[in-house]
């Protein structure tokens, strides 16, 4: 996917700006804590006369699958090309390995996996600037268009005509098909029969994702995905229902290096990281998988900071020793820099929360340091602290300051050193790996992933699940057709 725009709000880092990212607020109740729960530290009371605004909650999706035709608003056509309506019905409904793992019970139709936009904020300046494109233009010529540019600038990223027209736009590690993959969405949404409304951000992106998913699966080493709203919900745990356990179990049989990069940092407790994926490890005993599979399954915390692998006996975690994989650079940081940060990052929290009248938890970590709001709040007042640290903070070390949707973090380093780290550890280069993540907007921990390998942006683990299988589709494709001269 594309590799992102730089902004104003950056990520401070020793030599280079990464953006942040952003999501929608959902109320917290009273009975919610931090996905990355630690003990609680002094609260912030509440303004007196301070009212506060719960984000709106998102309609209940209706029960039951829908037949294709009603998908599509008439009769059902057999399509032709690749990945028709015959293929995304497959991949709609289609459990994998369904006789090892139980089923979760589902309340929404899968179908409608990929009409729901979920709880992200829409920034992306590539995207923007498509849906601009069909005020003058039909969608195949966008896409036409856009793939044209895209192959140009990747000849020549400084003098193309996309840097002209998206000042900013960075490096595509992988080609993209957009027209194709424009055809193989259409056939099955037919966003080129409506007459007034033209495609929206969602649907932008998820042609963008199915072009990328093709373009990744034949030359795929390493995948990385996020946790929270990637591989399951919010606060969640990755239990034994988890339709992504199959998927990613079926990723590393296929030699594909699975990673899950996730902000949650737990220095010293590997058992606390084994709880967030109790449901995975649980599987590879199950399957009694060898040692050889289970090699190819990582964990990086903290963004950048512990790096986790499965012991081959018991198939538990264990941290991998610093000098193994960390870079010179990130073994040069200082403790007393590191914590010169933490606490600047925690003053200024404080202060953001205190000018919003916003009352929270203040926690404290090692590498990291956060708030949890003691009450409803809106996407709004946590973007406004998140972007405010990302622009006003100065620090000696690399940090990330996001909006986690329900807190607001500042933590040491960032998702781009993780993941160069581990791709020096794991010898793989940026085009052979692919990040799957839902916080790619200015204040998210995932937009810093861009300018090292390609993406896919979802809004939820239902899309996860769904690309994740186009993608396994496509990768039995291209191992097991054999070799022609």
């Amino acid at each position: 996917m594309l590799h992102r725009a730089h902004t104003k709000a950056t990520y401070v880092t020793s030599g280079r700006q990464c953006a942040g990212r952003s999501c929608v607020a959902r109320p917290l109740l009273p009975a919610q804590r931090s996905v990355r729960d630690v003990a609680l530290a002094t609260a912030a009371p509440p303004a007196a006369g301070s009212t506060s605004q719960a984000a709106q909650a998102p309609a209940a999706p209706a029960n039951g699958a829908p037949s294709p035709a009603a998908l599509t608003g008439g009769p059902v056509a057999e399509v032709n090309i690749e990945g028709g309506l015959r293929g995304y019905w497959e991949l709609l409904n289609t459990a994998e390995s369904g006789e090892v793992f139980s089923q979760r019970a589902r309340s929404a139709s899968d179908a409608a996996v990929l009409r729901r936009k979920g709880h992200l904020k829409e920034q992306d300046r590539l995207i923007d600037f498509m849906r601009r494109m069909h005020e003058t233009h039909t969608c195949e010529e966008v896409m036409l268009k856009m793939e044209r540019w895209i192959a140009e600038h990747r000849q020549d990223p400084k003098r193309s005509r996309l840097r002209r027209l998206i000042p900013g736009i960075g490096i595509f590690f992988t080609p993209l098909k957009l027209v194709e993959a424009f055809r193989e969405y259409d056939a099955f949404f037919a966003l080129s029969r409506r007459k007034y409304i033209p495609p929206n951000f969602a649907e932008l992106r998820h042609v963008v994702n199915i072009a990328q998913v093709h373009a990744s699966a034949d030359t795929l080493k390493l995948i990385t995905f996020d946790a929270d709203g990637t591989l399951y919900a919010d606060g969640a745990h990755m239990e034994q229902d988890n339709q992504m356990i199959a998927h990613i179990i079926n990723l590393m049989r296929s030699n594909v290096q699975v990673a899950i990069v996730t902000a949650a940092g737990y220095p010293g407790e590997p058992e606390k990281f084994e709880k967030r994926v109790m449901g995975l490890l649980e599987a590879f005993r199950k399957l009694k998988l060898s040692p050889e599979v289970t090699s190819r399954f990582h964990i990086m915390g903290g963004e950048c900071n512990y790096l986790l692998r499965v012991r081959p006996d018991d198939k538990r975690l264990e941290f991998v020793p610093d000098n193994e994989w960390k870079t010179a650079t990130m073994q040069s940081w200082k403790e007393e820099d590191i914590v010169a940060l933490l606490d600047e990052g925690e003053a200024m929290l404080q202060e953001g929360a205190k000018r919003l009248n916003l009352a929270v938890n203040v926690i404290r970590k090692n590498r990291a340091v956060g708030i949890v709001p003691t009450q409803p709040t809106i996407y709004e007042v946590l973007e406004d602290i998140a972007l405010t640290i990302q622009t006003q903070l100065v620090a000696k070390v690399p940090f990330c300051a996001f909006n986690g949707g329900n807190d607001v973090f500042v933590d040491v380093g960032n998702k781009l050193l993780g993941l160069e780290a581990l791709m020096r550890y794991l010898q793989v280069a940026p085009p052979e790996v692919l990040h799957v993540g839902d916080r790619f907007t200015d204040s998210g921990n995932d937009v810093a992933t861009r300018d090292i390998c390609s993406v896919l942006w979802v809004a939820n683990p239902e899309e996860t699940g769904f690309f994740i299988k186009m993608l396994l589709k496509d990768i039995r494709k291209s191992r097991w057709q054999p070799y022609i001269e």
